[in-house]
């Protein structure tokens, strides 16, 4: 993603509650979905006790057509019927990104 830089970063943070049938379906459903929009970059996500899920976008406009996506809307409302108990977003700019990546003849 260094060659987009700059670029944003949508940040949604989640609890879950004990409901979640239909939920990796849809998640799935959504990522697929995701990668198919105008100025998606990319997707990281982790989910033990909280989920975390970073999206990546070009633009901001970007973000705002993806949050408005029909199928999106659907998704966001079940997760706040039946999926959810708490959920943040968080939509950052980022300006420099770096990394480390162990060299594997230096593996433990």
């Amino acid at each position: 993603m260094k060659d987009k830089i700059p670029y944003y970063a949508v940040i949604f943070t989640s609890t879950q509650t004990d409901d979640t049938e239909g939920y990796s379906k849809i998640a799935e459903k959504m990522e697929t979905l995701a990668r198919q929009q105008e100025g998606f970059i990319g997707i990281e996500s982790a989910r033990n006790t909280i989920g975390i899920t970073i999206s990546y976008w070009e633009s901001l406009d970007a973000i705002k057509n993806w949050k408005a996506n029909t199928e999106h809307l659907f998704a966001q409302q079940k997760g706040r019927e039946q999926w959810y108990n708490w959920y943040n977003v968080k939509i950052c700019k980022v300006e420099r990104e770096y990394e480390f990546l162990r060299p594997r003849s230096l593996k433990l």
